[in-house]
């Protein structure tokens, strides 16, 4: 019921900006969303979340540098990124989930997921 499409990902200097975006195709107003990312050889970590009423949270490694928001007229869900490191290089990937009790951290929380988009932080 639910499709989403990451972009606005590319290749950036580490301390610059990018502002991701997933575009949902489906109606999100009750979902919880969120941001994971998965550099290569690694597993698939969470980095921040949104739910329904704009309660907002971030992982220690992004917290004060990357901002998670919401268009609900647009239905389009941002990931604001800002004073990028080398060490942000991953793809990302949006999510979004409907479980009554939810860990906005885990995989698992979230039913529906887009294909990614390349983050690429050059030093």
């Amino acid at each position: 019921q639910v499709q989403l499409v990451e972009s606005g990902g590319g290749s950036v200097q580490a301390g610059g900006s990018l502002r991701l975006s997933c575009a949902a195709s489906g109606d999100t107003q009750s979902y919880y969303m969120g941001w994971f990312r998965q550099a290569p050889g690694k597993e698939r970590d969470w980095v921040a979340f949104i739910n329904n009423i704009g309660t907002t949270g971030y992982a220690d490694s992004v917290k004060g540098r990357f901002t998670i928001s919401k268009d609900n007229a647009e239905n389009i869900l941002y990931l604001q990124m800002n004073s990028l490191k080398p060490e942000d290089t991953a793809m990302y990937y949006c999510a979004a989930g409907d479980r009554r009790f939810a860990i906005w951290s885990t995989t698992e929380s979230f039913r529906y997921w887009g294909q990614g988009t390349q983050v690429i932080v050059s030093s």
